[in-house]
């Protein structure tokens, strides 16, 4: 004989009066390998489009370069001649022979100490443009003539105010990259919502107060987008100028072998231009990206 089929219920008692228990659901959190190869996956995407674009570019380099009478080298013959330059970076034999890491740092260094100038003064102008009406109608024209005078047009009425390479190479990356700083920033300012000057205003701020409260942190991406190209011009300035003014840095570098007629080295050193400008205005970036908390441009 079959029995019907039951369904047996077990309750949890509970005192009498008492609310039921209740239970909190938290989310699963994906495991570590799934989040270990999403990050892989976003890198490869990131990275291995350019390698392949780089790999295409240096086999074409190779190909064209490689016939005779070629007026460049192929990758390879730079590789072969530049090979003591790429694994020693650091030697030092005292002048101007020195490895490729020494020349970098100089220029990096005159680079840091102009471009913190310019982005100092920059931000100062800009926000003074930006506030007054008056300032910019003043001095807008004045900066719109001066910046597009070329870097290497500054170099020497530089070298006849300071009569040394050092603050006349300064002074060129200075008055290079200060422009876009000025410029971008004074926008920002002057598209900060009204509605931040009005609660400015209802809070009763004062001038200090509003400056690092309202008025910075709305400009910000503009800011940090003056910054970044402040940056890139202020490398570009700075290798020019070493052309000109001598002495230990990558600008002379690429001169010097030129004048040798080492083509190699002159292309070793135009790829760690490229290499250290690019991490120059990735650092620029990933700063702004956190200060802005995400709204400067990529």
């Amino acid at each position: 004989m079959n029995m019907p089929a039951t369904k047996i219920e077990v309750e949890t008692a509970t005192p009498a009066g008492s609310a039921a228990p209740v239970v909190a659901m938290t989310p699963k959190r994906p495991p570590r390998s799934e989040a270990y190869a999403r990050m892989v996956r976003e890198t490869a995407v990131r990275v291995i489009p350019p390698l392949v674009v780089i790999a295409l570019l240096t086999l074409v380099w190779e190909l064209v370069c490689r016939r005779t009478g070629s007026a460049l080298p192929p990758p390879s013959r730079v590789f072969k001649d530049t090979k003591e330059l790429i694994l020693d970076p650091f030697f030092d034999h005292g002048g101007i022979d020195k490895g490729l890491f020494w020349h970098l740092s100089a220029s990096l260094q005159r680079v840091a100490f102009g471009y913190s100038l310019s982005a100092i003064a920059g931000i100062a102008l800009g926000v003074l443009v930006g506030q007054s009406v008056w300032a910019m109608r003043g001095l807008d024209p004045l900066f719109q003539v001066l910046r597009t005078i070329p870097p290497l047009a500054w170099l020497p009425l530089s070298l006849a105010a300071f009569r040394d390479g050092q603050p006349s190479a300064i002074f060129v990356i200075f008055i290079t990259s200060i422009w876009p700083i000025i410029i971008n920033t004074a926008v920002g300012i002057r598209n900060i919502p009204q509605d931040y000057r009005n609660v400015a205003a209802v809070v009763q701020l004062n001038p200090l107060e509003f400056f690092g409260k309202i008025m910075i942190p709305a400009a910000a991406p503009y800011i940090f987008t003056g910054l970044r190209i402040g940056i890139g011009l202020s490398w570009l300035a700075i290798v020019a100028a070493e052309m000109l003014i001598g002495g230990v840095g990558i600008g002379f570098f690429i001169w010097d072998a030129w004048n040798s007629s080492h083509i190699s080295e002159i292309i070793l050193a135009l790829i760690y231009v490229g290499i250290v400008g690019f991490v120059l205005d990735r650092l620029i970036a990933g700063l702004g990206k956190i200060v802005t908390r995400g709204t400067a441009t990529n």
